[in-house]
């Protein structure tokens, strides 16, 4: 297939529209001067934005002059960014191709809000691919890694249109065409993992295999058949695993034993920041007691009687002050609202977010806060202090939704611990006159 026509089969696979703006980046070098020429002859709406990472002296400049030349040549504009990269690496602790790239990515999607251009156009090709395989492969990786390169980015904003042609391809086009371009003489240097690759581990590999290169492209278009079938597969194991309660992940400990399989648990915990290297841990709580738990920064994965559930982290502690004039207060676990009834006769109420309290029995401003270790109060129609933390064992209170666990307290004294129990000091009695309603609204609750 022509270039020109691999471009133009591209748009129509993926359904894409080809009367928007559109970003190409280019180097200076062969494949991505080839594909803002293909760009151009089809009519495209482009712009050429080019990353300078001032990372090869005069080299950088050279390229970044050959490609403010290329955009008139072709009439179209250019957009030029420098970074100072190994700056940034070094703060950053990261390799100088990292760097890079986090710079070239982040400033791409910046483009896309500034410019209002619907795609960034890459000129990654066959070989690219190849490549990519064999590094992935190699360090270590799962089916997904055996895919190779993505012709579209999943959220859409990056098209590596050239992905099926080989490097061969596109040089013979260029030539053919009288199109010039630069060399970017690192890549002579082995000193990097993808020129190892390319200089020297891929002509060994032809010597014994002649036909290895187009292989590795079969085997990539056969793993991408294998990867549709196995989240295919996937898919239909979640219906049956898993039972999401707003943002809790909840998983049958006897259903994961019976279908133990350490690939299905990684793919479930994955979302959730946990890797290959915490499934064994997952293992071990299928068999530990309830209330036992691991967790990274912001999840955790706890054992809760016949349940794994994956659950947020608590977040730092707040304390809310409540000032009489102040009807309703927000705070992590939705919204307190309360108002003052009058009259004799009042009932405690059976709803656990809402209930009555004598009023005459609280001092404001009252205090809103996460319960802590050392609390007590005295559960209603008990006459003894207990330790919160005792009663929250007592009802069975699964150990993530003990760490959501607010109180209100008067005075220093815990009036209602929210949503579970009121302290009996401050219940409704005969003699009450007047009584403040309380109402906790959890739906405000962010999901």
């Amino acid at each position: 297939m022509h270039l020109a026509d691999r471009l133009t089969d591209f748009f129509e696979r993926h359904r894409l529209p080809r009367d928007k703006r559109m970003l190409v980046a280019v180097s200076g070098g062969l494949d991505s001067v080839v594909l803002a020429h293909l760009c151009k002859e089809a009519g495209l709406d482009c712009v050429l934005v080019h990353a300078n990472f001032n990372l090869r002296g005069e080299e950088s400049g050279r390229d970044e002059a050959f490609v403010r030349t290329l955009g008139e040549k072709l009439g179209l504009d250019v957009i030029v960014k420098k970074f100072d990269t190994g700056t940034y690496a070094a703060a950053n602790r990261l390799s100088i191709q990292e760097a890079a790239r986090n710079l070239r990515y982040a400033w791409f999607r910046k483009l896309l809000a500034e410019t209002g251009a619907s795609l960034v156009l890459l000129a990654h090709h066959a070989n690219d691919n190849i490549e990519t395989l064999l590094m992935n492969f190699f360090r270590g990786t799962g089916l997904e890694g055996l895919t190779g390169i993505k012709e579209l980015s999943p959220d859409g904003f990056f098209a590596r249109p050239l992905l099926g042609a080989t490097r061969a391809m596109i040089e013979d086009y260029a030539r053919a065409s009288g199109i010039d371009w630069v060399e970017d003489s690192s890549n002579a240097s082995s000193k990097y993992t993808r020129n190892l690759f390319r200089n020297e581990l891929l002509p060994i590999i032809r010597k014994a295999y002649p036909e290895a290169e187009a292989n590795l492209l079969d085997n990539i278009a056969r793993f991408r058949q294998v990867q549709e079938l196995y989240q295919s597969s996937l898919s239909a194991l979640r219906k049956q695993l898993c039972t999401y309660k707003g943002d809790e992940l909840w998983l049958p400990v006897r259903l994961l034993q019976k279908r133990w399989q350490p690939a299905l648990v990684y793919e479930l915990i994955r979302p959730y920041g946990f890797g290959e290297k915490q499934v064994d841990g997952v293992f071990r709580l299928l068999s530990a007691t309830s209330g036992k738990f691991m967790r990274n920064d912001a999840w955790q994965i706890i054992r809760h009687r016949n349940w794994l559930v994956i659950a947020p982290c608590t977040a730092a502690a707040d304390v809310i002050p409540i000032d009489k004039d102040q009807p309703d207060v927000d705070f992590r676990n939705g919204r307190l609202s309360w108002k003052m009834l009058e009259g004799a006769g009042l009932g405690p109420g059976a709803d656990p977010k809402k209930v009555l309290l004598d009023a005459s029995t609280l001092e404001f401003p009252l205090v809103l806060r996460p319960w802590k270790e050392g609390d007590y109060f005295y559960p209603l129609g008990m006459r003894k202090k207990k330790k919160l933390a005792r009663f929250l064992i007592d009802i069975r209170l699964p150990k993530h939704e003990k760490e959501n666990v607010w109180v209100l307290e008067s005075n220093r004294r815990i009036l209602w611990v929210v949503g579970l129990r009121i302290d009996d000091r401050f219940r409704i009695a005969e003699h009450t006159r007047s009584a403040i309603e309380i109402t906790w609204d959890d739906h405000l609750v962010a999901r």
